[in-house]
């Protein structure tokens, strides 16, 4: 930053949920010794790039779901955590209208935009990710005059594992862009809420869970979020257990993308044709919730409404058209988004069936998970450590199982490599193993005692990755993790 400028961020009065402003890398990094180990080598590398210290650091963390997959869009609540992976970016200001972006890693390849020229978001580039969120910032908050930046990122989340990357880069980005231009920083909730709607600018149609628990993640706990507004709640896990992530390696990205927006709107027409069998005003009902909300029925009776309006085959457009008594042109242009204009066909039933019952899964977990914590602090020893009754656990990995047979079979988002390694999962001697976040491809996640972790990822490293894959590549593709923070700035003096 040139030499008596005024710094923008002294402009800045954090609010009471805004993300927390840390004044030394030990709190910023919250306890995590690999990534205080990695902020470190980021700032090294501003300095050798740029010539200079950086002037703050941001980091947004990824997430794992642990239940509630493919229904934040339809409306309904989610319970993810988010992990200690992250995406950080070391930013300096600069007196040059200039956005400068380049990554640690030399495969990315580096970007500049003057700050002057509009914003076009075109591509699925990784620094497109960033400029979402610095959009969003800009034009949503109103930056009459956006300062110049130099920004080196760096992440350890994995890409395209069903771990949320994309979604923490734009997060992070949306962070250092009002922090860097001294805005009054909003809310976290609302900046979760910002960020899901313009990740809207890459084509991604999301519910905003991603954005949500980036933003508002906490340590040791998991968040039941629920949406417009934003409403999260902590969730106690049970004690004596713990979460593994293991990574197919298999990244379906383009697959994902286009697979991912037609479930959206597979969800959209569903909600829309029950409407119309209803006699509601259909063309204002756009998700799930909507529907459950107008009917004023339970989750588990909305599974029957399923069952009566929508049939089991797919719906071909015509049929669609018929019943919403509207032109295929209407359909395309109203109902319809990019990646599905040409859809011959929309499996409403299998997919509505599969969002009230998963919706339903969800508070069924958080009400367990916090009755046990109940129960085991009544119950705590003497020596504060709690008895957690073992069933509790079995119940909760239950649900897990459900959601996955749910996710394979009636959304239709798993794949060969995710039931097989969901398979090993159980069979190494998890409690529940599910696929976590968009699916066809990516991650599973594994509710494990904690007793059984290493039998457990030895008999995963044995039955999955064998001896064709790396150890240093299964070491960054099972792991076990606990709930972290969410995004945060670090200063530096």
């Amino acid at each position: 930053m040139a030499e008596g400028k005024e710094n923008p961020a002294k402009k800045v009065r954090l609010q009471g949920a805004s993300p927390t402003v840390f004044q030394s890398m030990d709190d910023f990094s919250q306890g995590s010794k690999q990534n205080k180990q990695r902020y470190d080598r980021l700032v090294v590398k501003f300095e050798e790039r740029h010539g200079r210290k950086p002037d703050f650091l941001a980091r947004a963390p990824g997430r794992v779901n642990i239940i509630g997959e493919h229904i934040d869009y339809s409306g309904y609540a989610v319970l993810p955590m988010a992990v200690e992976q992250d995406v950080a970016m070391a930013c300096g200001r600069s007196d040059e209208n200039l956005l400068q972006l380049s990554n640690t890693l030399e495969t990315y390849s580096q970007h500049s935009r003057s700050t002057l020229e509009s914003t076009s978001i075109e591509g699925h580039e990784w620094y497109n990710y960033f400029f979402c969120g610095y959009k969003g910032v800009v034009y949503d908050l109103g930056v009459q005059e956006p300062v110049g930046m130099d920004v080196v990122v760096d992440g350890n989340v994995p890409p395209s594992a069903g771990l949320s990357s994309s979604s923490a880069l734009v997060c992070c980005a949306a962070l250092a862009t009002a922090y860097a231009n001294g805005i009054v920083m909003p809310t976290r909730q609302e900046l979760a809420e910002l960020c899901a709607k313009c990740e809207r600018y890459i084509g991604t149609e999301g519910g905003g869970m991603d954005q949500a628990i980036s933003f508002l993640g906490e340590r040791n706990k998991a968040m039941l979020i629920e949406f417009n507004p934003i409403r999260p709640a902590e969730v106690d896990l049970p004690c004596d257990t713990v979460f593994v992530i293991s990574n197919t390696l298999i990244q379906a990205n383009k697959v994902a993308f286009a697979s991912f927006n037609v479930r959206v709107v597979e969800c959209r027409l569903g909600a829309m044709v029950v409407a119309k069998t209803k006699s509601l005003d259909w063309k204002n009902t756009r998700k799930l919730l909507q529907l459950q909300t107008a009917l004023g029925l339970s989750l588990e009776q909305m599974t029957g409404v399923v069952s009566s309006c929508l049939h089991r085959e797919a719906y071909t457009r015509e049929e669609i058209c018929s019943h919403l008594e509207i032109t295929d042109d209407q359909l395309k242009s109203e109902y319809l988004n990019n990646m599905t204009q040409d859809l011959q066909s929309f499996e409403l039933h299998k997919r509505a069936l599969h969002v009230f019952e998963e919706a339903d899964r969800v508070y069924k977990f958080r009400d367990i998970a916090n009755k046990s914590h109940t129960d085991a602090l009544s119950d705590a020893t003497g020596n504060g450590e709690c008895t957690t009754v073992d069933a509790t656990a079995v119940r909760l990995g239950e649900l897990m199982d459900e959601s996955h047979a749910s996710c394979s079979k009636l959304y239709e988002c798993s794949c060969e490599e995710l039931d097989s390694l969901v398979a090993v999962c159980k069979s190494s001697g998890a409690l529940g193993s599910r696929l976590t976040g968009a699916g066809w491809g990516g991650c599973v996640v594994s509710l494990v005692r904690s007793r059984d972790l290493e039998t457990f990822l030895a008999g995963v490293r044995d039955g999955f990755y064998g001896d064709t894959v790396s150890e240093d590549v299964v070491s960054r593709a099972l792991f076990a993790t606990s709930p972290g923070p969410g995004a945060a700035v670090w200063q530096l003096q």
